[in-house]
Formats: C-alpha cells, sequence, structure tokens
C-alpha cells in the first residue's frame, strides 16, 4: 500500500482530530463548510479524519494565527494543492527564456553579418548549430 494512500484513509474521529490540532469541534466544522477539509463520514454519518485532513487543519491553523482571513487561507490552500501548475510555470519560462535567447542570438549574427564587410565572419560555430537541426 503506498504512503499517499495511507495518508488518505479516514481513521480518526472528532475527538482524536481535537486533541492533535487543539481546534474545536465548531472550528473543524466551520472549515469544513468553508471546504478547507472534507472528511469522509462513517455508516452512521460521524466525520473522519485521514493524515492528509489533520495535516490540511494544521495549516489553516497555523494560516490563522498568522492573522490570515478565510479568502486569504482558501487561496494559500488552492496554490499549494496545484503543484502541477508550478511545473508548467517552470516550463512556461524556460520556453520564453530560450526565446528571448533565440532573438538575441539572431539580434547578434544579424550584426555580425552586417559589420562584417568583406572581412571573414566569426560567426560564432556553436551558436549558429542551433539553428541547423
Amino acid at each position: 500500500m503506498s504512503d499517499e494512500i495511507r495518508r488518505s484513509m479516514p481513521l480518526f474521529p472528532m475527538g482524536i482530530v481535537q486533541s492533535l490540532t487543539d481546534l474545536s469541534a465548531r472550528q473543524i466544522r466551520y472549515y469544513e463548510q468553508h471546504k478547507l477539509v472534507q472528511p469522509a463520514r462513517s455508516d452512521g454519518n460521524r466525520r473522519l479524519f485521514s493524515f492528509n485532513d489533520v495535516d490540511r487543519l494544521l495549516e489553516v491553523k497555523d494560516l490563522v494565527e498568522k492573522g490570515v482571513n478565510m479568502a486569504g487561507i482558501k487561496q494559500v490552500l488552492k496554490l499549494s494543492d496545484q503543484p502541477e501548475n508550478e511545473a508548467y510555470d517552470q516550463k512556461q519560462v524556460e520556453e520564453v527564456h530560450n526565446e528571448l535567447s533565440e532573438k538575441e542570438l539572431r539580434r547578434m549574427l544579424q550584426q555580425e553579418l552586417f559589420t562584417a564587410g568583406s572581412r571573414k565572419l566569426g560567426i560564432r560555430q556553436g551558436e549558429l548549430s542551433r539553428f541547423f537541426h
């Protein structure tokens, strides 16, 4: 069984979560109403929390203690839940960087061609090879 599956298994009733997080039942229900945590329900409709839920509640508690309001907490948690966006943004940054360097290289080569005149061109072979695949 993978670690992620274990961490998302609903195990803890409300009382244990209260003692683990030092939050009241009312606070936990409030965070549930705002969809910051979504515990599973037992057959008797009792909340059962996973390790991930407890971690999320501790993160929310820490943000509240720092003075972050509910809208801010939702934004922070939304950003932390989307690591694939970071990878996408990093790829996008690399593409822009490569595009800029291509433009810069083209400008350098054009300038070198125009200023060379009749003398021998000093075109950088390593950089020029990028254009011939």
